[in-house]
């Protein structure tokens, strides 16, 4: 496998890991060589760029979240610094408070 990460879209601040990346290791995005903060596990997302704190997070060209804190290049993206903005698309009723 070539590149430790994928940019799925040109519009994204963030780029998903296609292998574990050890905190320290450069990875090159978009030309532009970051060091990864953290340990990230596959499938997680690394910032590629600043993201503010209420900022979105961009994946997919679009935003999926809004940051919680201040997010530097290389840092790991989740849910300790950002809020999902991913809407319900079901709700599920627990059999005992259905009526």
């Amino acid at each position: 496998m070539k590149d430790p990460v994928i940019l799925l879209d040109p519009r994204d601040n963030v780029v998903v890991c296609r292998r574990a990346v050890a905190a320290g290791e450069f990875i090159e995005v978009a030309g532009r060589p970051i060091v990864a903060g953290q340990d990230v596990q596959l499938g997680h997302k690394i910032a590629a760029e600043e993201i503010k704190t209420g900022a979105p997070v961009i994946k997919y060209g679009m935003s999926i979240g809004v940051a919680t804190a201040e997010i530097s290049p290389g840092d790991w993206v989740h849910l300790h610094n950002m809020r999902s903005s991913y809407l319900a698309t079901h709700t599920r009723t627990h059999p005992e408070n259905s009526s």
